[in-house]
């Protein structure tokens, strides 16, 4: 059983029958009153955010998440089509359950998949992902004004800010934490 002094950024709570994360997170202490953590949380499931406000006495159970390690397998119009690494099971998440995590998916691209009571509910992807440079405009010289940087369109039609040197065909490194440009892989 969790309380409000444990709940940090990052914590897993079951909320309303569904598994949610801290994103943000404020411990305020009322003079005669008890305690307040006013918090951002994120529903794992939806991934609705929204604003809310824990009192004192409020207790939460750790919810029943796990991971599985996959390989994500192709997609069609509404399916994300994954197989796990270790029984070989096929299985799917739709669109609405990938959501942003779809920009950097590509065939053959290893995954954990986080599960909420043995049911496959969200995508996580690894913090670095190499995908592949299919346009990109040439990098004019002396073109500095933007601190020597051109938007390029990868494989899965994420566009990116990348120095200048960047060439079509090329594979970079692409944080999928904030859709940056690390480096250049190839």
């Amino acid at each position: 059983m969790l309380t409000i002094t444990d709940l940090k950024v990052g914590t897993k709570i079951e909320y309303k029958n569904e598994p949610w994360e801290i994103l943000e997170a404020q411990h305020f202490k009322l003079g005669r009153g008890g305690a307040l953590l006013r918090c951002k949380i994120k529903n794992l499931i939806t991934e609705n955010v929204q604003d809310q406000t824990f009192r004192e006495g409020d207790k939460f159970e750790k919810p029943e998440l796990s991971q599985t390690k996959t390989q994500f397998m192709y997609k069609d119009k509404e399916n994300y089509y994954f197989m796990d690494s270790k029984t070989f099971e096929q299985f799917s998440l739709t669109k609405r359950q990938i959501g942003q995590a779809s920009q950097y998916l590509v065939e053959n691209t290893k995954v954990n998949i986080l599960n909420y009571k043995g049911k496959p509910i969200n995508v996580e992807l690894p913090i670095k992902i190499n995908l592949k440079v299919i346009k990109a405009p040439p990098g004019v010289r002396g073109d500095t004004a933007q601190a020597g940087t051109k938007e390029v369109e990868l494989e899965t039609g994420l566009k990116v800010q990348v120095p200048l040197f960047i060439k079509e065909g090329e594979v970079i490194k692409v944080d999928t934490r904030d859709g940056s440009y690390v480096e250049r892989v190839s």
